[in-house]
């Protein structure tokens, strides 16, 4: 029995390495598909790091209900599976925190809110922005120069929706929060544009 392909294009001739060529072509046709499509796919809706591999603890700054900064804590990280953030939060912050939405501009809770106060996380009560450096960007979303402590947030490249952006999530529990840009108002120069859905407002006195 012949059972190399040296044998089998010997005894076939210059007809079977015409079929296994057009074979060959076709496959190969359809394994580039496949592998543009998914290349496409990711660059859309690139992954997000799962809270499996991030690490079990993170340093976070404190604020007491005052509005005093207390310090920096080592706290474990909040993670909870997909079912019990449904059942937490409101239908707009689950998907705004949860898979990366945006709220409609105009419509969250404190776009245009002037009261004194700190924005703490709306999954893990992590102290965020506070209303000091909160300013009127035009935009529809409540707006800030700086976070109230830069150990509280974490940045990371968004290339979803064709842009290439700096998304910004909670430190402690991975919320999505929204984006930060290079155009806001002095003294940092950056707009961190916020989803309202994604914070609670707590009024200090």
């Amino acid at each position: 029995m012949k059972n190399t392909l040296h044998e089998q294009l010997d005894s076939q001739g210059e007809s079977g390495v015409a079929h296994l060529s057009r074979r060959a072509l076709i496959v190969a046709a359809v394994g580039g598909a496949a592998f543009w499509a998914l290349r496409r796919v990711a660059h859309l809706d690139p992954p997000r790091v799962s809270a499996a591999s991030a690490p079990g603890t993170v340093t976070i700054v404190e604020f007491a209900t005052n509005g005093t900064k207390t310090g920096k804590v080592t706290v474990a990280r909040i993670v909870k599976t997909d079912a019990e953030w449904k059942s937490q939060l409101s239908p707009v912050s689950y998907e705004v925190t949860r898979h990366a939405g945006t709220e409609r501009a105009y419509t969250g809770a404190t776009w245009n809110l002037h009261e004194r106060g700190i924005f703490r996380c709306i999954c893990c009560d992590t102290a965020l922005f506070s209303s000091e450096t909160k300013f009127e960007s035009g935009t529809g979303w409540p707006s800030f120069w700086q976070p109230i402590a830069r150990e509280n947030i974490a940045v990371a490249s968004d290339s979803s929706m064709g842009m290439e952006r700096d998304a910004v999530s909670c430190r402690r529990c991975d919320a999505h929060l929204g984006h930060v840009f290079p155009d806001g108002p002095p003294p940092t120069y950056q707009r961190y544009c916020m989803n309202s859905a994604a914070m609670r407002f707590v009024k200090l006195a």
